[in-house]
């Protein structure tokens, strides 16, 4: 482990932590009666990117970004650390998938196939972390609800998770080739390690 400390990548790993943070502020919320807090939300599109761009640790980026959203507002606030595992995860994941079938090439870019494939895995890992936080924590623990009333109330959150997850799908892919571009040309590349 006699890698250098890599100050730009620390760098720009801090500002996608800043972007995911401001960018869970293009929020509508959506009242439900129970269960979640439903929301459509852009902060999915820049979690994946940031796992897209910066391989695994992606996954540190879209988890602070998005826990240090949650303690500006109380309600969410205890549940920081939660956001911080299942975002994280999805960064992670989506970074781990695009790291994948590089060949060991540290050098090489991602293709537009890898990106979708890690966007794809990276939504997929959140929304079944996100929808067992909601059946156990949200509903079970917190809402004091049996099991079959917690299951129910995650029919609410389906719209909105295939909307946010969609979206992120569609855009984090061509957004990731697109900085990964402009970063070659300028002389930043990000590779991931």
């Amino acid at each position: 482990m006699n890698e250098k400390i890599d100050v730009r990548r620390i760098a720009f790993l801090g500002l996608m932590t800043a972007l995911v943070f401001a960018g869970n502020y293009a929020r509508i919320t959506l009242p439900v009666p129970v269960g979640g807090i439903p929301s459509f939300t852009l902060a999915n599109i820049l979690c994946v990117l940031s796992g897209l761009l910066f391989g695994p640790a992606g996954g540190i980026a879209s988890g602070l970004g998005s826990a240090l959203y949650d303690l500006t507002f109380p309600a969410w606030a205890a549940e920081s650390w939660i956001t911080f595992l299942t975002k994280g995860a999805m960064g992670l994941t989506a970074g781990v998938v695009v790291t994948l079938g590089r060949g060991g090439h540290r050098d090489q870019d991602a293709s537009y196939g890898r990106c979708l494939a890690g966007a794809v895995a990276g939504c997929l890992a959140y929304y079944v972390l996100y929808y067992l936080k909601n059946f156990f924590y949200t509903g079970m623990l917190i809402g004091g609800l049996q099991a079959g009333a917690a299951a129910a109330t995650l029919v609410a959150l389906i719209p909105t998770s295939i909307f946010n997850g969609g979206l992120a799908i569609l855009a984090a892919p061509p957004l990731a080739l697109a900085v990964q571009k402009a970063l070659n040309r300028s002389g930043l590349a990000l590779h991931r390690a």
